[in-house]
C-alpha cells in the first residue's frame, strides 16, 4: 500500500524562528516555508525532507528524532562544538560516552546534540552518508 510513497517526518518545536536559525545556519540544512502555513521544511540532501512544527504546549521528545551519518564524527562534533552546538553526555550501565561526548565501541560510534526545542538529534559515523 504504501510501498511506493515518498513518506515525510514531522514533530514540534516551540519558535520556528529559532528552529530556522539552528537547521539552517547551525547545521547548513536547506529550509524552506511557506508563507500561509506555519510550517518549516527541512530539505535532506537526496530528496527527503522533514516538517517541523511549532506547537504552543510543546515537550521535547525523550528519544532521538533525527539522524545525520557522517564520515568523520570527530571532526563533525568539534565543527558543531565550534558554533555553540552542546552535546549530550551519558554515563549508564553499557550505554557511556567519552570525554568528547562520543559513544564508541558498543554499537554505532555516535554522539547526540538537541536543537533549541529539546528534541534529541545524532551524528553517527558512517561510510554510506
Amino acid at each position: 500500500m504504501f510501498g511506493q510513497t515518498k513518506a515525510f517526518s514531522g514533530y514540534s518545536v516551540d519558535d520556528l524562528q529559532k528552529a530556522r536559525q539552528f537547521y539552517g545556519e547551525i547545521l547548513g540544512i536547506e529550509v524552506s516555508q511557506q508563507q500561509e502555513m506555519p510550517v518549516l521544511h527541512l530539505n535532506i540532501h537526496g530528496g527527503y525532507q522533514v516538517i517541523l512544527y511549532e506547537k504552543p504546549n510543546h515537550e521535547p521528545a525523550t528519544f532521538t528524532v533525527l539522524n545525520f551519518p557522517v564520515k568523520n564524527i570527530e571532526e563533525v562534533v568539534k565543527t558543531l562544538k565550534s558554533k555553540g552546538v552542546t552535546f549530550e553526555s551519558y554515563d549508564w550501565p553499557g550505554f557511556k560516552t567519552d570525554p568528547d561526548n562520543i559513544m564508541r565501541g558498543n554499537g554505532p560510534t555516535i554522539a547526540w546534540f538537541t536543537d533549541p526545542a529539546g528534541n534529541i538529534l545524532s551524528v553517527i559515523e558512517s561510510e554510506n552518508n
